[in-house]
Formats: structure tokens, sequence, C-alpha cells
């Protein structure tokens, strides 16, 4: 009987180990190597979103921001959509050949906490990076300035305060 908790125990953190987050429900979202050749072929700019298992500014984010219908149709709609796990080791191939793990990935985009949100050109340029938690009206400002082509000429904020929502 002694056996039995510490056998549950094992098999919980094995267990724990395979997890990977997930994004939100019902969004298109893909891989980051599939996203970037969707977007070259598309012409669409990148919503990047890095999340990973047990973030609670996520589980906030997905909650309380992508389960409104109006952002999810206006994201769905605009954007090719990228999910990238911040602590998976799953292997991406990008566009150069090149062989990285999302993790890796991560860290070459200076991506050292979740949530992040990035805003990608179609070649896979950045544009601009948001982290943390976004309520659905900054995903809607975010968008108003990257569709509206306003960051070829001026930062976010300056965006903003000439823009209010």
């Amino acid at each position: 009987m002694k056996a039995l908790p510490r056998l549950l125990a094992l098999a919980a953190l094995l267990l724990a180990g395979t997890v990977h987050a997930d994004p939100p429900t019902g969004y298109p979202f893909v891989p980051y190597d599939e996203g970037l050749r969707q977007a070259q072929a598309s012409g669409k700019n990148i919503f990047l979103y890095f999340g990973r298992y047990g973030c609670a500014w996520c589980d906030k984010t997905n909650k309380e921001s992508f389960s409104d219908a109006g952002l999810k149709q206006l994201y769905s709609d605009n954007y090719v959509l990228v999910y990238v796990d911040a602590e998976s080791g799953t292997r991406l191939t990008l566009p150069s050949g090149e062989r990285i793990t999302e993790m890796e990935l991560g860290a070459r985009l200076n991506v050292f906490a979740t949530p992040v949100f990035l805003y990608l050109e179609p070649d896979g340029t950045a544009i601009f990076k948001a982290p943390g938690f976004k309520t659905v009206q900054d995903f809607r400002d975010f968008d108003r300035f990257v569709r509206g082509g306003h960051y070829k000429k001026m930062k976010l904020l300056e965006f903003l305060a000439e823009n209010p929502s």
C-alpha cells in the first residue's frame, strides 16, 4: 500500500515533463516554420504568441482576451497565427534549412518570460514585441498600428498617443 502513493507521484512527474502549453482554443495557430511559409505565400503579417505550460498570465490572456469572438475573427482573418511553446524541445526548420528548437527560437528573439506577442512582416522581420497580459483593446490597438502600416513611420506609443481608441 505504501508503494501506491510513490507510484502516483512518479507518474505525475513523468507526465508533467511531457505536457506542452496550448494556444487559445478555436484559433488557427500553426508552428513557427509553417507560419513563415504561409505568411510568405499569402503576404500576411505574422502574429506570434510565445506561451508555456503553467503560465498564469498566458492562461489569463487566453481566457479574458482570446475568448472574444470579434478579436478571434479579426486576427484569424488578417494574420498568420503562430504559437510557440517557449519551453518546448520541438524542432523547427527555418527557411534557411537550419533546424532549431522552439526554446532556441525564443532565446534568439529575446523571449525570456511569457506571454510575449510579436508582430512580424511576412519575411519574418520583427515589427514590434509586446510582453505580458494584454486586453482585447490592446490587441485591437496593435492591429490598427500594424495593419495600418504606422509602424513604418512611428513607434507604437507615438501612434497610440496620436490615435487613441
